[in-house]
């Protein structure tokens, strides 16, 4: 006969409590999610806050050249999302993507700023990727990866005028 199936209820009561156990053991074990290292300081985001806050696309700084040459930097719309703004920046080079800088993003409580240490240096690698606002979202952070979505549409539209 089956070890429990004997009529020992205090057997059947050491066993799970073990099986418990060694679950909560193994559940509590788990490694909390870990940031990757950013390559590059150009695509560390920038502190919310840095750049005042813009209702719409504007251009700073063009080096040289027409529109479609030589370096320019636009900024994306301001985009209120449910946790706070979310606003980019980008570099164009003769019309390339070159560096897209996330000027303000939520970072209120600790636990916007793990959740965006995370997500904002991924949407940038994806974005200068995909040379294009066609990027994925973060899972764990759909409203920054949203709001950086649209600001980034935002500012690449105000390039092609």
């Amino acid at each position: 006969m089956h070890t429990l199936k004997k009529n020992r209820p205090l057997r059947r009561i050491v066993l799970a409590s073990a099986a418990t156990v060694s679950g909560m053991v193994l559940l509590l074990s788990l490694k909390p999610h870990t940031t990757p290292a950013v390559a590059g300081s150009a695509s560390s985001p920038a502190p919310s806050g840095s750049s005042g806050a813009s209702s719409g696309a504007t251009e700073s700084g063009g080096s040289s050249g027409s529109a479609a040459t030589g370096t320019r930097t636009l900024t994306g719309d301001s985009v209120q999302t449910r946790w706070g703004p979310v606003q980019v920046r980008i570099t164009l080079k003769d019309g390339k993507l070159t560096d897209v800088t996330a000027v303000t993003y939520p970072q209120e409580n600790p636990r916007d700023q793990q959740i965006n240490a995370y997500a904002i240096p991924q949407l940038t690698r994806e974005a200068l990727t995909a040379q294009s606002a066609d990027i994925d979202t973060v899972s764990g952070a759909t409203y920054t990866s949203d709001g950086y979505r649209e600001s980034l549409q935002s500012a690449l539209d105000s390039a092609s005028r």
